[in-house]
């Protein structure tokens, strides 16, 4: 599609390649960090525990239970208070849930969580109650955090936590998603803008980490576990008996 507006799929291509390069090239030594503290989890018999609200899930759902990824991984959700804390379904139907502090602490309880899991939580702007509540207390409960947030927007904006921390000030590596202050990078003529950048980007942060973890355990000579897709031939019967490693501390939702 053309045309003059610089509203387009084109101008997005073009934009969104910009930041892929920069965000995909850029940040060796916080992914080295970020790959060492979750390899050393996955070494040690942990679970790699994912988190993010809203658009942030589709993080999630790229670090838990996917074929290529790691199996060692658990995806926390707000709808875990209804699926496993019998909580009914309308308590998720409140837009402002995922700035409840109270629910960082149920979703946590309710998470089958060791103490030699780590933690990996995404949040574009990083200022919303649940997500900073999650990650402090993940920190007090001794777990290494690794977040990814947009270091432009959480820069723009004022903490919704009480304490007036966000994530990025309590993890204890940061990945910067690239994504501009107000995540859209195509401006439109009336105000705002168009061509969202962070689940884009969020993705490719997680795929880079997993294939770091794996690198990593490569290099000492030890076998990843890491899934196959449940659509080729053996595929399942192999997922099946990496998952029976983990009996009990991985959930598999939709």
């Amino acid at each position: 599609m053309t045309g003059e507006s610089g509203v387009t799929s084109s101008d997005f291509l073009h934009r969104i390649r910009t930041v892929v390069d920069r965000v995909g090239a850029g940040q060796s030594e916080e992914k080295r960090r970020a790959a060492e503290l979750l390899t050393t989890t996955v070494r040690s018999g942990g679970v790699i525990q994912a988190f993010g609200c809203g658009h942030s899930e589709a993080f999630a759902m790229e670090i838990a239970g996917r074929a290529g990824g790691l199996v060692p991984t658990n995806r926390i959700a707000l709808r875990d208070i209804v699926l496993y804390g019998g909580d009914p379904l309308d308590a998720l139907a409140d837009p402002m849930v995922e700035r409840d502090t109270a629910i960082a602490h149920r979703l946590y309880q309710l998470a089958p969580i060791k103490p030699d899991d780590a933690f990996v939580i995404a949040s574009n702007s990083g200022i919303n109650g649940a997500v900073v509540e999650m990650a402090l207390l993940v920190k007090e409960r001794g777990h290494p955090l690794v977040a990814i947030t947009s270091a432009d927007h959480s820069a723009g904006v004022a903490s919704r936590h009480p304490s007036g921390r966000k994530l990025g000030e309590i993890a204890d590596v940061v990945l910067d998603n690239g994504a501009p202050y107000g995540d859209a990078v195509l401006p439109l003529p009336g105000g705002g803008a168009v061509g969202a950048v962070s689940s884009i980007t969020a993705a490719l942060l997680a795929q880079q980490l997993v294939t770091d973890v794996v690198a990593n355990l490569l290099d000492a000579g030890e076998t990843p576990p890491v899934y196959l897709s449940d659509n080729v031939p053996g595929g399942k019967e192999h997922n099946a008996r990496l998952e029976a490693r983990y009996a009990g501390r991985i959930r598999r939702t939709a």
